[in-house]
C-alpha cells in the first residue's frame, strides 16, 4: 500500500515508481555510508524496503529514506538524506514524523539506525544509545562498494 503526505509544496510518498533512481545514486555515492554504491545495489535495496521520497511540487526528489522492516517486530533506517539545497527547512523533520506514523511500522519490538552527524534529530523521534552495545553484533564492510568495482576492474 501506498501512502502520500503533502506539506509547504513537498509531498512524501511510498510509492516506488516515482523514484528517481539517478538523485538517489548520486548522492549515494558521496555519502559517508556507502561510498561508490553501485546503481543496481540501490534498486535492489530499494525494491527490499519501504521507501520514502520527497519531492517538490514540481516532480523534482530532494530528499529520501528507506526502512528495512519485517512489519511485525522490527525495523532499520537507511539512506536517509535531504538534498543540501532543501536543507534547513524542517523536511529531515517531517520525514522522520511520516515514517514513525506509517500504519505498517506501529507497535515494533525494535528499531535500529546508524548515523555519525544527526543523534539530534533521531533523539526527537526516540532513538536512543544502545542500553547494551556488548549484546549487538554487526559484520561491517564499509569499504565493499570500492573493493568490488576493484574486482570488476581487474
Amino acid at each position: 500500500m501506498n501512502h502520500e503526505f503533502k506539506k509547504d509544496g513537498y509531498i512524501i510518498s511510498t510509492d516506488q515508481q516515482l523514484l528517481q533512481f539517478d538523485v538517489i545514486h548520486k548522492f549515494l555515492t558521496t555519502s559517508y555510508w556507502s561510498p561508490e554504491i553501485p546503481m543496481e545495489v540501490v534498486k535492489r535495496a530499494a525494491a527490499g524496503s519501504i521507501t520514502f521520497g520527497i519531492y517538490k511540487d514540481s516532480g523534482e526528489q530532494v530528499g529520501y529514506a528507506r526502512v528495512i522492516s519485517d512489519c511485525a517486530t522490527f525495523a532499520y533506517l537507511a539512506d536517509i538524506f535531504i538534498l543540501e539545497s532543501e536543507r534547513g527547512k524542517g523536511l529531515s523533520k517531517w520525514l522522520m514524523t511520516c515514517i514513525m506514523q506509517l500504519p505498517e511500522l506501529q507497535n515494533l519490538r525494535r528499531w535500529g539506525l546508524a548515523t555519525r552527524d544527526a543523534h539530534s534529530l533521531y533523539a526527537q523521534f526516540g532513538f536512543t544509545p544502545l542500553d547494551n552495545p556488548d549484546i549487538m553484533m554487526q559484520i561491517a564492510r564499509p569499504n565493499i562498494y570500492k573493493e568490488l568495482s576493484g574486482l570488476v576492474n581487474e
